[in-house]
């Protein structure tokens, strides 16, 4: 344990950022599985709704630096093709 004041608070406001990231993150993984069961359902306009929600968690989150803009990119780009992919089925 740290014994300069300064060293205590640092641990403290890091805890607390660390559990606000984990919220973060697992608000992102809870919508990205949403789309998933909606797509896997050949639920389109649902899948479409949750795609719409999920865009602006993943655009916060980017900004905020809890996950990287390649890694939002990256989820969008899969997303948006499985979406597509159910309007030719």
């Amino acid at each position: 344990m740290a014994n300069i004041k300064s060293a205590k608070k640092r641990i403290l406001i890091s805890e607390k950022k660390r559990k606000i990231n984990v919220s973060m993150r697992s608000k992102v993984k809870t919508f990205i599985k949403k789309v998933l069961i909606s797509i896997k359902n050949n639920r389109m306009q649902e899948a479409q709704k949750n795609f719409k929600i999920l865009q602006p968690i993943l655009d916060r989150s980017v900004s905020k630096g809890v996950i990287h803009k390649n890694k939002s990119s990256r989820y969008k780009s899969n997303l948006i093709s499985k979406i597509k992919k159910i309007k030719n089925i």
